[in-house]
């Protein structure tokens, strides 16, 4: 049965290789045989540059390449931990860029992918944040700063976000249903899928008088986390981390 797939929110880093032989295994296993593969975000924990001599960027690079020359196109949004992802990496990758916010035809069903950080009005210090990080001609300072020195930027980044995390409340950091619907009656569509929130589920509501659905990907922190779409409906799926002792 044909399938699309959809996954987010790895965070994918030297620290956590369970992560990536979990990742790895999917790709080689199972992202090969579908129609599409879509990455809605935060793949890397984070990202300094595609200049960056990483191995593990080169085992992920291969793996999507190798996905992509077997038939199934790679497709990549940016979450907030990886928006520097520039095109080196993509054509590497073989994987093509998405804008933030991208309507596809999923078997009939029109429907809005994003990350979703831009749904977390409510969280006005991250949406500052945010509005910062993506000024252009910041981004091209910081990527001709030395390797060294980005690096600690972003692992200061790191660690007062955790910080910030521990400090709000978990409603401020979810989805504003009021931005859900905004910006699904903007694009025209009934369905939304979008990760960043780490609270996977499926939430049916209605809008504009009318069945809507919005689908949320999981992390893959303590298990894998893949959205199937095909022909006959939807499927949040987990997958189990390999015993790594």
């Amino acid at each position: 049965m044909p399938c699309t797939l959809f996954i987010a929110d790895l965070h994918l880093s030297t620290g956590r290789p369970d992560i990536t032989a979990a990742f790895l295994r999917f790709m080689a296993e199972e992202a090969v045989h579908a129609e599409a593969l879509y990455v809605l975000g935060d793949l890397f924990e984070f990202w300094i540059g595609d200049d960056e001599p990483s191995p593990l960027h080169r085992q992920v690079a291969a793996a999507f390449r190798a996905c992509s020359e077997r038939g199934t196109p790679v497709y990549f949004i940016h979450g907030n931990r990886d928006f520097m992802v520039g095109r080196r990496f993509a054509a590497e990758a073989g994987m093509t860029l998405l804008p933030e916010r991208r309507v596809i035809d999923l078997y009939g069903e029109p429907t809005l992918i994003m990350h979703g950080d831009t749904l977390c009005t409510d969280d006005a210090g991250y949406q500052r944040y945010r509005r910062i990080t993506r000024w252009r001609w910041l981004q091209w300072l910081f990527l001709r700063l030395p390797l060294r020195r980005r690096i600690a930027i972003a692992e200061g980044i790191r660690g007062r976000s955790a910080q910030s995390k521990q400090d709000k409340m978990m409603q401020v950091m979810d989805v504003n249903q009021a931005e859900v619907e905004r910006q699904m009656n903007a694009a025209g569509v009934r369905r939304l899928i979008h990760g960043h929130t780490h609270r996977p589920a499926i939430h049916d509501f209605t809008l504009a008088g009318r069945p809507a659905r919005r689908i949320v990907l999981g992390d893959w922190y303590t298990q894998g986390s893949v959205l199937a779409v095909g022909p006959r409906g939807v499927e949040l799926q987990s997958r189990a981390f390999e015993d790594q002792s």
